[in-house]
């Protein structure tokens, strides 16, 4: 399905190397703001480098996908010698599929992890690799970004997702 995601976790910060290794996944595509730096604060660069650390320990690539511009992305990433694309233009897959072509992967080799089904998941469904449906680091969202949750909500209502939707410390099916 469209918006469904494939895997719920409660935070990018919980993925487990083990079970990536399981699924076979060389590279994990996240978003930026609310799934591994909250918007408004940079309180979780430090985490978000600790996880770059552990995935690249275990020849996964860390790569984020992002709808903001390239400074503000850079900003964030570039201290820290993360892969992103900025502009990327989700919900479209043009960037993910991108990406998956630039480091010769399949489809089923990459995951897309984000906070939103409009954008992330939607992204990651239509390019055909993982998604993965994270809670979002802080419960505030840009103007822009609170119109997606509006719409949100009605899917989930429509997808009767509201109460089947739970997020836990491990990748459980959504």
């Amino acid at each position: 399905m469209l918006f469904r995601p494939k895997y719920t976790i409660d935070s990018i910060y919980h993925l487990k190397i083990d079970e990536l290794q399981k699924l076979g996944i060389k590279a994990v595509f996240s978003d930026l703001d609310n799934t591994l730096l909250a918007w408004n604060k940079f309180e979780t660069a430090e985490e978000m480098n600790k996880l770059n650390q552990r995935l690249a320990k275990a020849n996964i690539k860390l790569v984020v996908i992002s709808n903001n511009n390239a400074e503000r992305v850079g900003k964030v990433l570039n201290p820290y010698g993360i892969a992103f694309v900025a502009k990327s233009r989700k919900p479209l897959p043009f960037a993910i599929n991108k990406e998956r072509e630039k480091l010769n992967l399949k489809k089923n080799q990459i995951m897309m992890v984000g906070d939103q089904l409009i954008t992330d998941i939607q992204a990651g469904n239509l390019a055909g690799v993982e998604s993965v449906l994270v809670q979002p680091l802080v419960e505030t969202d840009k103007w822009n970004t609170r119109i997606n949750r509006f719409f949100e909500k009605i899917i989930f209502f429509f997808l009767n997702l509201s109460h089947r939707v739970t997020f836990k410390e491990t990748l459980k099916n959504g």
